[in-house]
């Protein structure tokens, strides 16, 4: 399939909406400020991002939440139901990974396509709906499928994913296999690929140093695809399809590793090719995204803080958030991963997340006597929900409601 010429169609499409939006703007501005804003947070950043309360110290990071491309995804997804008040409306997957978000869309009558047996169900989506793609994208075949059933599309996906979409179509143009960064099941990375000729995703450096391993030494074929079975393309021959190889990757995944892959990648094709032939076997393209870097560096210097623990608030689904809280895992300061304030119970008690596990609970989490706790939050989470996490905090630890200042 041409997908950059299929991309081309779509965008003259009268039923396609992407960057134009629906001129309501304003209108919806008002009530995303009533559900996601909060005048404790910006009491924070007033007072650089530090608040003392009784004997409870709260740092907050100086980048978090939501991002300007969530941001534009949930508007639109906002203006999609102004703008079309009678018509059913429904979304690929969720807008974003927080709940919150996710619940108030369903509370305005959008539905969300479900999984059968492992596969979105579109049977219920007929010509003349309204179909919202979220923030990560959705797949080349979804939006075919979409286009060809007569609906109405309204495209959140964000410019920085459009952007890797890109690298990888230069990719398919010179034949290169794009080796992308990410987690071959989440939907950006699935989008990502459908973009793609060949691909292998890797999920790590580990990952990554194995595939470089095999481009210098070869190896067992069968024990290659075995170890990648469902993180590449149809077809995919280690033994072919490594001669020449592109970089990309899913724009939420630690900026650092990413790096270190592209590096490692560029490195093993220098050392097999040399550098006269380097250009012919070997691409890579900026793709790291701006906002997923700069709350990645305001974590880092988070954590240089000296901190008790650290409260990480996003969705349990959330790349971007689950890396967060990687960096106070590597600095040894205990953490605690949470989708909401509801995650905080009486008694001390939490419900929480730890990194490649399934919620547990844990008593007495808070300390008695001082504490100083760091505060942080994916891209997807807004100000509110970090407003009601250290509201929720300060009741445990002082006994003392700061209701009044949560706005």
């Amino acid at each position: 399939m041409d997908t950059k010429a299929f991309k081309r169609s779509l965008n003259k499409s009268e039923q396609y909406y992407r960057n134009q939006g629906f001129g309501q703007k304003d209108e919806i501005a008002g009530q995303m400020k009533t559900e996601y804003e909060s005048s404790l947070i910006q009491q924070l950043r007033d007072q650089q991002y530090k608040l003392v309360q009784g004997d409870v110290t709260i740092y907050l990071a100086e980048a978090f939440g939501f991002c300007w491309g969530v941001e534009r995804a949930v508007a639109m997804a906002y203006e999609a139901r102004q703008h079309f008040p009678e018509q059913r409306i429904w979304i690929t997957n969720e807008i974003i990974h927080n709940p919150e978000v996710n619940r108030q869309l369903r509370q305005m009558a959008v539905q969300f396509i479900e999984l059968v047996d492992g596969q979105k169900d579109f049977s219920g989506v007929q010509s003349g709906d309204v179909v919202i793609l979220p923030a990560f994208g959705a797949s080349v075949q979804e939006m075919q499928l979409l286009n060809d059933r007569g609906c109405t599309i309204v495209d959140t996906t964000c410019p920085w994913v459009s952007k890797v979409w890109n690298t990888v179509e230069k990719h398919k143009k010179h034949e290169f296999t794009s080796i992308i960064h990410g987690k071959y099941q989440h939907e950006e990375t699935v989008a990502t690929s459908s973009f793609a000729d060949k691909y292998l995703v890797v999920l790590n450096l580990e990952e990554a140093e194995y595939v470089a391993d095999y481009i210098l030494n070869g190896g067992d074929r069968a024990d290659f695809l075995s170890r990648f079975k469902d993180a590449h393309s149809a077809g995919f021959d280690p033994d072919i399809d490594l001669d020449q190889v592109g970089i990309a990757n899913q724009t939420t995944m630690l900026k650092g590793e990413t790096e270190q892959i592209g590096k490692l990648f560029e490195r093993t094709m220098l050392k097999k090719y040399g550098p006269q032939n380097l250009s012919q076997h070997f691409q890579s393209f900026n793709t790291i995204c701006d906002a997923t870097q700069e709350r990645q560096d305001a974590m880092f210097n988070l954590v240089d803080i000296d901190v008790d623990l650290i409260v990480v608030i996003g969705g349990f689904n959330s790349s971007n958030t689950t890396h967060l809280q990687e960096i106070a895992i590597e600095r040894g300061i205990p953490s605690y991963h949470i989708d909401s304030a509801a995650r905080i119970g009486p008694g001390n008690q939490i419900e929480h997340k730890p990194l490649h596990q399934s919620l547990t609970s844990s008593a007495d989490w808070l300390p008695s006597g001082p504490i100083a706790i760091g505060i942080t939050s994916g891209a997807s989470t807004p100000d509110r929900s970090v407003a009601e996490v250290i509201e929720k905090i300060f009741e445990l630890k002082a006994g003392a409601s700061v209701g009044t200042l949560v706005g």
